[in-house]
């Protein structure tokens, strides 16, 4: 492995990354200081958009941690961090509503989420197998397809990561939306929604942008070496 001209682009992309999530943890603290004027917790915000949406059978659970808040789609449960289950704070409320997004689009078969669940079980495959690949292509460059093999599952990993911005963005969406149609939160508030909102949604840009700078950089290194030969 050696130093390339994109890891210039890949640090800074990195440091983008950590400030996402600096950013992240920041805005949340910050907007969970500030009480929802509805009085809601996450967990009731959730409840009543679920319901609101027919989707009486989705549970809503609590987990531990901090920012843990996911949707699960095998057992098609949302699960909330305990700050957001508990908590009636703009952020509590935002983060709920956001995660219920997800349970809304498994609802209507929201296409990028049916692919990206299409995806995962070759990419969680891929995104193992595609580290080894890529370091046995630089080792042992006798053997170029090596390389190249690495190349096609990173690239399945990254496809993965892409895909994922709509999904992300488009469940923010559906947050946002019912959250003013229910009257879940004020005009005012709809700006410390978004601020919750748009901080997560970075981290996973900034994700998705390294991964697609190595990713060129491997393509680079590949053609280099083809040309080489």
């Amino acid at each position: 492995m050696f130093f390339h001209p994109m890891d210039f682009l890949i640090l800074i992309a990195f440091a983008l990354s950590m400030w996402a999530s600096f950013r992240v943890r920041g805005t949340f603290n910050k907007w969970s200081q500030v009480p929802i004027r509805s009085r809601m917790t996450g967990a009731e915000a959730a409840r009543r958009m679920l319901d609101a949406n027919g989707l009486y059978n989705v549970p809503v659970e609590a987990v531990p941690g901090t920012l843990t808040d996911h949707y699960d789609p095998t057992s098609r449960t949302v699960r909330l961090s305990e700050p957001v289950y508990f908590q009636n704070s703009v952020s509590a409320v935002s983060v709920a509503c956001h995660e219920v997004g997800h349970a809304i689009q498994h609802q209507v078969h929201y296409p990028m989420l049916v692919a990206r669940h299409r995806m995962f079980p070759i990419v969680n495959f891929a995104s193992g197998v595609a580290p080894f690949l890529i370091l046995a292509g630089f080792l042992i460059q006798q053997i170029p397809m090596l390389l190249t093999l690495g190349i096609i599952f990173f690239a399945a990993a990254v496809a993965f990561q892409l895909v994922t911005l709509p999904v992300e963005f488009n469940a923010s969406s559906r947050a946002r939306d019912e959250m003013i149609a229910q009257g879940f939160i004020t005009n005012e508030e709809e700006r410390g929604v978004a601020k919750v909102l748009n901080a997560a949604a970075l981290t996973y840009v900034a994700a998705a942008l390294i991964s697609v700078l190595e990713l060129l950089k491997y393509i680079m290194i590949s053609n280099s070496r083809n040309n080489d030969n």
